[in-house]
């Protein structure tokens, strides 16, 4: 019976570290330049953010596992702030009050911006909620990474550590 039960355990988390890679993937190229609204009401601009690794998280109010990593990244941004590190989350809701709202209920320090009309969506070719994607230091694309499931944010500290040290 232990050998079973340490059998199935040794499967599900090899399973959790094939499924998390299997959401991750390589990027290559420039990142796209971009100038969003914040809630804090001024304009950011990516290219003001060169020098420091970059973590752009596309997000909506209506996402469940985007609600249940925006604590996460949090801790994340908390932590490696001081390195060099930065994150843009990037809320794509057409009307603005419902990423508000959620913000009250999950309030993040990390700067929010605002995409309604999908134009940076787009720009990046998102095809999922939430998408994460990480830059280095010299604007150049590094890691995507599409969804969420408990566990991604190890491979996000993992990702960001690494760039970090670069």
């Amino acid at each position: 019976m232990r050998k079973i039960k340490t059998l199935f355990t040794l499967l599900v988390v090899l399973s959790a570290l094939l499924f998390n890679h299997a959401f991750a993937s390589k990027l290559e190229g420039a990142a796209p330049d971009f100038t969003l609204d914040s809630s804090s009401g001024e304009n950011i601009r990516l290219s003001d953010h060169l020098g420091e690794v970059v973590m752009i998280n596309f997000w909506a109010s209506w996402c469940g596992p985007c609600r249940q990593e925006m604590p996460l990244l949090e801790d994340l941004y908390k932590k490696y702030q001081m390195m060099g590190f930065t994150l843009l989350g990037i809320n794509v809701d057409e009307e603005r009050e419902n990423a508000e709202s959620l913000l009250e209920q999950i309030p993040v320090s990390f700067p929010i911006l605002f995409d309604p009309d999908s134009e940076l969506s787009r720009l990046y070719k998102v095809k999922a909620m939430p998408t994460t994607i990480l830059i280095d230091r010299d604007g150049q694309l590094r890691v995507l990474h599409k969804g969420y499931q408990p566990g991604f944010e190890d491979q996000y500290e993992a990702d960001i550590k690494a760039l970090i040290r670069e």
